[in-house]
């Protein structure tokens, strides 16, 4: 826990910095809102505005801590390692409680927690060696989630009609079609660069070299 906390600086930065620190408040969050999601019933009331509220907190807050550790430069491993997870603690616990309460199907809750659960272990397990860039198809996925579990949390349709519930499907199908589109997208990513980054046979090398000789390029 020695180190800067929050101010800029070449030294260690502490695990306890700000930037952490407002990342554990994020997954500190969650069970408050579900409890208070699960709470209401579904009866659109007082407490479900609360957890829809504390969610938007939660899920807004997203970029902050990341913000200030790169400006703070405040970027620890255990950072690194809490944030992605913060997200998915909140997105699948906004989705365990909307399918408790019969508002989301089970199915759409299972594909996405198996699809970023089971990338997450995938990138820890199968590509501890190696780094994949989030694509712009993944950043999308993660900002149209964030937008749909919002609709499907915040009880809009009690002000303004039922004509809300067509919008929430239609945000939440697009989220499911994003997540298993860039799950699908990453995994092959990550066979192109496992293949990449497999050294060279003495045979592979004397084609590649006869391929450059002969004018062609060698293939990938």
């Amino acid at each position: 826990m020695r180190g800067r906390v929050a101010s800029h600086g070449d030294t260690q930065a502490s695990l306890g910095n700000v930037a952490n620190i407002v990342t554990v408040v994020r997954i500190l969050l969650a069970p408050v809102f579900i409890w208070l999601l699960l709470a209401d019933g579904g009866d659109d009331g007082v407490l479900r505005w609360v957890a829809a509220a504390l969610f938007l907190v939660a899920i807004l807050t997203d970029s902050v801590d990341g913000f200030l550790a790169r400006r703070q430069n405040l970027v620890t491993d255990f950072g690194k390692l809490v944030d992605p997870i913060a997200d998915k603690i909140l997105v699948g616990g906004a989705l365990v409680g909307l399918s408790i309460l019969l508002e989301l199907p089970w199915w759409v809750t299972i594909v996405i927690l198996v699809r970023e659960f089971g990338i997450t272990v995938f990138r820890f397990i199968a590509l501890r060696d190696r780094v994949i860039a989030a694509s712009i198809w993944g950043k999308i996925k993660t900002v149209v989630q964030a937008v749909a579990v919002s609709f499907a949390l915040v009880p809009l349709w009690s002000l303004l009609g039922d004509w809300m519930h067509w919008v929430n499907t239609g945000l939440m199908t697009l989220a499911v079609l994003l997540t298993v589109g860039s799950g699908i997208e990453y995994l092959v990513e990550a066979a192109r660069v496992g293949r990449a980054a497999k050294p060279a046979g003495p045979a592979s090398t004397g084609d590649a070299a006869s391929g450059a000789d002969a004018g062609t390029e060698p293939r990938a």
